[in-house]
């Protein structure tokens, strides 16, 4: 049997809570499950100590056991210090969209547009300088 420690959904409309449980990982996400964990109320301040709520010891007897923690549980018992920390990896999150690129090959164009303006009147201003001083 395929163990998983999970967050299972309770709570109203647009108010969630969650029950962190450990349950046979065929069964449905608010299913049965075989043993309550904890909770976890988003709707409360990240720094607030009701925010997650766990029996440690019986997450570690889960462990033990061969249960496979989900993502989030995981980044929680990474936060509780029962988990070593793990390095993810997702290069192309951190990458700019189209948009994005688009704006700053536009600006990177706009710039150097602007150098060579302020480069080539520099230039230029010596020699309007001596037109106008032999008009003169």
């Amino acid at each position: 049997m395929a163990m998983k420690i999970r967050l299972a959904r309770g709570g109203s409309k647009k108010r969630p809570f969650y029950a962190i449980v450990a349950a046979d990982s065929r069964m449905p996400r608010d299913g049965r499950f075989i043993e309550k964990l904890g909770t976890y109320n988003p709707m409360l301040p990240k720094d607030s100590e009701e925010r997650v709520k766990m029996n440690m010891e019986r997450v570690k007897h889960w462990l033990g056991e061969g249960a496979q923690p989900t993502d989030r549980v995981a980044r929680m018992l990474e936060a509780a210090g029962e988990l070593p920390k793990k390095d993810r990896s997702n290069p192309k999150k951190g990458t700019p969209g189209k948009a994005a690129q688009a704006r700053a090959e536009e600006k990177a164009a706009k710039a150097a547009a602007a150098e060579e303006a302020a480069n080539a009147p520099a230039e230029e201003a010596p020699a309007e300088a001596a037109e106008e001083a032999a008009t003169e």
